[in-house]
């Protein structure tokens, strides 16, 4: 029981991140902490609101138990499209890092609460 309700904090701190990326990208027009950011990664503002859409579908499948693994696998994506963004533009370790904790966050929080995923990743 422990376990899963670790699990569920887990999945909730990285689920409350995600949905607040999410919202801020959706908010029109966009906020200026947004527009600096996409002005400064090279993507185009007017995608803001597409990202963000994206994300909060893969983060409401990542939060129901039923489609968890899905969510998982598609924040993982997304989480490596930042990765790779930072990485492109040499940006400081931390800006390239963070998305990286955030995805093993994401997964050692399925890996929590659904047993049926330590069975396909035997972690310990």
């Amino acid at each position: 029981m422990g376990r899963k309700i670790a699990g569920w904090v887990v999945s909730g701190l990285v689920g409350a991140f995600m949905l607040l990326d999410a919202g801020f990208k959706l908010i029109q027009p966009a906020p200026p902490q947004v527009a600096e950011a996409f002005q400064r990664t090279g993507w185009p503002l007017d995608l803001a609101v597409t990202l963000g859409v994206i994300l909060l579908c893969c983060t409401v499948l990542y939060l129901i138990p039923k489609t968890s693994v899905l969510g998982a696998i598609l924040l993982t994506a997304y989480l490596g499209g930042a990765v790779a963004t930072n990485l492109r533009l040499h940006n400081p370790v931390f800006n390239t890092t963070f998305p990286i904790v955030f995805g093993v966050l994401a997964w050692l929080g399925v890996w929590l609460r659904e047993r049926q995923v330590g069975q396909v990743l035997p972690i310990c």
